[in-house]
């Protein structure tokens, strides 16, 4: 195939999760469906913990952020995912494409190391509960979120340049419903060793390192939940950080999963189709994990949620 120098790409076309046109109107209901219910419970979340005395804590200051960017992250991808079914137009401009990637890639950061800093405050509420408001002042907090800011801001940028320097073949067809990097970089005609050697560098740097911090403050929180005497104490304890725990393993469950999708036998389609449990599932699901587990979210949410019972 010839390429062509990527200033002369016009689009790419994202095949979706299927090209069956008697599908395209179920998928638009499940996915529009999905995404105001994603977008209505990280919002009530937000506006519950800004509105709560009760909820100015480290824990909910953390759960508002991951509210916010879980609603950043989904938008990124459904709303044109509906467009493109709507309009049966599955093109996006290069500049589209390029602006998807700098996003996913910031806000699939910023959640990842924002579940990171929840760990760490739930480690030092179990472990060091004597000395957590001076520890967990809100000046660390602050901080925790700023450094992840630019983490996640420079991570992205710099997978965007990246691509930038890449030229494409003829055949821009994305077996995906949103530009998935990994996918992009199989279209390429010029080398890249490169991006592939940055893009698992990234992920052992900014996935294993963050998921090993988790792992170590739980083991230590279990630890001492352990040595806890009374049964009541270790539920006490444990329904601190139970919802987070909670979070981490479908947020991680599903990235590992598709991670080992992708290096199975699996067809592109299929492994497209896995990527929904991370990108959409796992936003929608958060905010009913934290207010089904804690009083506190419940009954900041009565007050914009009419007495029916569902937080009783």
């Amino acid at each position: 195939m010839e390429s062509e120098n990527q200033t002369g790409v016009a689009e790419f076309l994202l095949l979706g999760l299927s090209e069956d046109p008697e599908q395209q109107p179920l998928l638009c209901g499940v996915f529009l469906s999905l995404y105001l219910v994603t977008v209505l419970g990280n919002l009530l979340i937000i506006v519950a913990v800004g509105s709560d005395s009760r909820l100015h804590a480290p824990m909910y200051f953390f759960l508002s952020n991951l509210s916010l960017v879980d609603i950043c992250f989904t938008s990124t991808i459904v709303p044109k995912m509906l467009v493109n079914i709507q309009t049966k137009n599955k093109a996006i401009t290069y500049a589209g494409c390029l602006t998807q990637i700098y996003f996913f890639m910031f806000f699939m950061c910023m959640d990842n190391l924002l579940l990171t800093a929840m760990a760490y405050d739930c480690y030092v509420a179990i472990c060091q509960p004597l000395t957590y408001a001076a520890v967990m002042s809100p000046g660390l907090c602050g901080l925790l979120v700023l450094v992840s800011l630019v983490i996640s801001l420079m991570n992205a940028l710099l997978h965007s340049l990246m691509v930038l320097h890449l030229s494409f073949c003829s055949d821009l067809k994305i077996p995906h419903f949103f530009c998935d990097l990994a996918q992009i970089l199989k279209l390429a005609c010029s080398d890249t060793l490169i991006n592939n050697i940055l893009m698992y560098l990234v992920t052992i740097l900014l996935g294993i390192g963050p998921l090993s911090g988790i792992i170590f403050s739980y083991t230590r929180i279990v630890s001492s939940i352990l040595r806890i005497p009374s049964a009541g104490g270790k539920y006490k304890a444990f329904s601190t950080c139970g919802s987070h725990l909670s979070v981490v393993l479908l947020f991680y469950g599903t990235c590992v999963g598709v991670y080992l999708s992708s290096a199975a036998s699996l067809s592109p389609r299929r492994r497209a189709v896995a990527s929904v449990m991370y990108t959409v599932v796992t936003p929608m699901m958060n905010p009913f994990i934290y207010s089904l587990r804690n009083r506190d979210i419940q009954g900041a949410l009565r007050k914009f949620i009419p007495r029916t019972g569902s937080f009783s």
